[in-house]
Formats: structure tokens, C-alpha cells, sequence
């Protein structure tokens, strides 16, 4: 194996003059440099990164846990889990933000049964693998919320830490989102006001998802304002196509729209996600129900499938590869700085109307969503900021600065309860 020695040897240098030819502390002349890199050329040396993480007290390397759903069926196929798609989307976004600086990527997926049933105490271990992962990467980008707030503050007392898609009511860390409350609010505006539609029910995501949260009190918030609109009912999806075709049997069932078109159907299907709207469909359009023309169906993400059904989806573009982008940006900022007070950022989102809300066939438009303020009733109570302290780490209990904070409620209408095993 060639070594830093035998580079040394052949420029006829130092090792402290290939070392900062490899590193770039200090000044080389141009001659000097240019016989250390001919002779790392030469010789075929690659540096050793454990060496040069030691030196430099930084691996360059940051790892990125996803949080694979269960619960699909044997032959379902990756697209139909929205975990999978959001997280390519957002590996992409991490991806070219750490290529232009040459540092490296791992990656890791939970399942949602590894951390499903565990319970939220303040004394409760980091799991092993994050712990296992932490001793290996310079930061962490952690995905969802699933993992227990409790484990992220463990973790970000260690090492650098940016939950994508949590929580923002989280304390003590940073979370970058997308704005799920304007979005969400945006939409439901759109079915109600500008379609008349005012009996909605709802295909709400897991439990364990903060974004399928906001996007439910969005629309409760949007419900109670305006008069004559009612949430006629509720089933808890899995933010696959399976939970969203189940979801809509169940609502034929209990509506009386089964064995035939119309029926006494709520007006509106809002889905939490792309995935389970297009479960709904697959499902009316087999039940002989049309839409718009019976009931309108509308999701949120804008994945690509929502533009190849029939009808193509209304729904909510979340700009997924941004939110990596900016995650990756916020945690080197952290690895630079570990004194930086913990930031939440809502990225904006944007409607994307087509014709299953009841809109004309063909049509296409894109309106940029503005900012909408959540009310002062959900936001959860917290204390003045106060700065990290001098480790850098924020402690449990803190709250992070940021420009909104959401608080979960629950909905006050019953919810169709969800049976898991008929999704397997």
C-alpha cells in the first residue's frame, strides 16, 4: 500500500509539505505543489480518510435516516409507498448539496415497527442503530418524526441533528418542512369555496406523521370557517394506494354508495397524500362513482402518477428535493457552528389544480400558496429562547426559534377505525 512516506520520497519533500498539499492549511509554492501531485499520480495514492478524519477532527460524512412504512401488501410496489418517494426525492436534494463540497453520503432506513411501539419517556435510550450511526457521521438529517422526541434530544446532545418532515413543535432541534398548514388550507379553500363542495371526508395518514397532522388541522381550521361545511368522516390511512382503496370501500360501506353510482356521498375526498388519493380512485372508478361528477378526490405531494390518472389529480406540490437541499445546507451550518439556536423553516408550497376537484377537463394551473398564519389556539405554549449552551447542544425542554410552531388536537368527529391486517 502506498503511504504518505512514499509520496514524500519521490517529491523529495516533506511529510508535513504533502500533508498540506492534500489539506491546504498552509502555503506550498506552485513548483512544490505541483511535484507532490505528480507523485500522488504516480504513486496511485489515495489518502487515508480514517487518518485525515482524525487530523482534522471531521469525518465529511453525513447520514441521512429514513423511515421505511410497513404494512404493504407482498405485491405492492415501492412507488405506492409515499416513504420511499419522498425520501428519493430528498436524497437527491442532500445529494447535490454535498457534492460540491466532496463529502459523503450514508444512508439508513427504519422501520416503522422498530419504533412504533416504543414509549415516548424522557429516560428512554437512543436506539442502537442511530447511536451505532452517530459514532460514524459528522451530523444527522433524521425523516418524519418517527423516531421519539426523546431519542432526538439524546442525539442532538451528541452530534448535529435536522429532523426533515417532524414535528415542528419539537424542542431543542431543527426542522425543515414544508408549509403543510398553508397548503393544506389552500386546498380545502378551493373544494369549498370555489366548488360549493362542503361535506368532506377525510383519508388522514399515520399517527406517527407530523405532516399528516397539519394537514388535518388545516383543514378542520378551514372547515369551521366556513358555514354549512361539515367533515362527514374520517378513516386512518397508511399513506399507501392499498389504505387509500380500503379507505374508500369503507366510506361506500357507511354512505350507502356502494351498490350503485351517487348515493348519499359526502361532496369531497381530501387524501393526506397522493398515494392513498389514488387508492380512492382505483376504487370509485371500479364502483362505477365519478369524479367530479359524484364526488371530487384531491391529495397533496404532486408525485408524478397524480398526473397519469383519470382524472388527473388536483393536489398540493411539497417541494421534497428542497426540503434535502435545505436540510443538507442547515445541518453543515450546524457542523460549523454547534452554537446555532434550533430553527424550524416551512419551505412554501405551491396548488396544483387539475380536474379532479370539479375543475374543467384539461385544466393545469400551478398558484403559488401564501403563507397562512396558524391560530394562536394550536400553537403550543413556550417560554422566551434562550441561547445553546457552550457544548452546543440545545437541552431537552428548550424550544426552538423558528417562524411557526404547530400543535396537534385531535379531531372531534369519530374516525372509521383502521384495520391493518386487511392492508398486508
Amino acid at each position: 500500500m502506498v503511504t504518505l512516506y512514499d509520496v514524500a520520497r519521490r517529491a523529495e519533500v516533506s511529510i508535513a509539505t504533502v500533508s498540506r498539499v492534500l489539506h491546504g492549511p498552509g502555503a506550498v509554492r506552485a513548483s512544490t505543489r505541483a511535484r507532490v501531485q505528480a507523485a500522488i499520480e504516480e504513486l496511485g495514492y489515495v489518502p487515508d480518510g480514517a487518518a485525515q478524519s482524525l487530523a482534522r477532527s471531521r469525518k465529511d460524512v453525513i447520514g441521512l435516516v429514513c423511515v421505511e412504512h410497513t404494512g404493504l401488501r407482498a405485491n405492492q410496489y415501492d412507488i405506492e409507498s409515499m416513504s420511499l418517494l419522498f425520501y428519493d426525492e430528498v436524497t437527491r436534494g442532500v445529494e447535490w448539496r454535498i457534492r460540491e463540497r466532496d463529502w459523503s453520503l450514508l444512508i439508513t432506513y427504519l422501520r416503522e415497527d422498530e419504533v412504533r411501539n416504543t414509549a415516548p419517556r424522557e429516560d428512554e435510550p437512543i436506539l442502537p442503530r442511530l447511536l451505532t450511526l452517530s459514532g460514524k457521521v459528522d451530523g444527522l438529517i433524521i425523516g418524519e418524526g418517527v423516531v421519539p422526541s426523546s431519542a432526538l434530544a439524546g442525539l442532538a446532545s451528541r452530534l448535529p441533528v435536522v429532523v426533515v418532515a417532524g414535528d415542528t413543535a419539537l424542542r431543542g432541534t431543527d426542522v425543515v418542512a414544508a408549509d403543510n398548514w398553508s397548503g393544506a388550507h389552500a386546498l380545502v379553500c378551493h373544494l369549498i369555496v370555489e366548488h360549493g363542495r362542503r361535506r368532506l371526508f377525510h383519508v388522514d395518514g399515520p399517527q406517527t406523521a407530523p405532516d399528516a397532522t397539519t394537514r388535518r388541522l388545516a383543514m378542520q381550521a378551514v372547515i369551521e370557517a366556513q358555514p354549512g361545511a361539515i367533515l362527514a368522516g374520517v378513516y386512518n390511512g397508511r399513506f399507501s394506494v392499498r389504505s387509500g382503496e380500503i379507505a374508500a370501500e369503507r366510506m361506500l360501506a357507511d354512505f350507502g354508495g356502494a351498490g350503485s353510482a351517487g348515493g348519499d356521498l359526502p361532496d369531497a375526498i381530501v387524501c393526506a397524500n397522493d398515494q392513498m388519493a389514488i387508492g380512492v380512485l382505483r376504487t370509485l372508478a371500479a364502483r362505477s362513482i365519478r369524479v367530479p361528477g359524484d364526488i371530487a378526490v384531491v391529495g397533496f405531494d404532486d408525485i408524478y402518477p397524480a398526473t397519469l390518472c383519470d382524472p388527473p389529480l388536483t393536489t398540493v406540490r411539497q417541494p421534497m428535493r428542497g426540503i434535502g437541499e435545505r436540510a443538507c445546507d442547515r445541518l453543515i451550518e450546524l457542523i460549523a457552528d454547534p452554537g446555532l439556536r434550533p430553527e424550524v423553516e416551512l419551505l412554501p408550497t405551491e396548488l396544483v389544480i387539475r380536474s379532479s376537484c370539479g375543475c374543467p377537463v384539461g385544466t393545469v394551473e400551478r398558484r403559488p400558496v401564501a403563507p397562512v398564519a396558524q391560530p394562536a389556539a394550536q400553537a403550543p405554549a413556550r417560554p422566551p429562547a434562550a441561547a445553546r449552551p457552550p457544548n452546543g447542544r440545545q437541552p431537552p425542554g428548550r424550544p426552538p426559534t423558528g417562524r411557526n410552531h404547530l400543535a396537534k388536537r385531535p379531531i372531534v368527529q369519530d374516525q372509521t377505525t383502521n384495520d391493518p391486517s386487511k392492508e398486508r
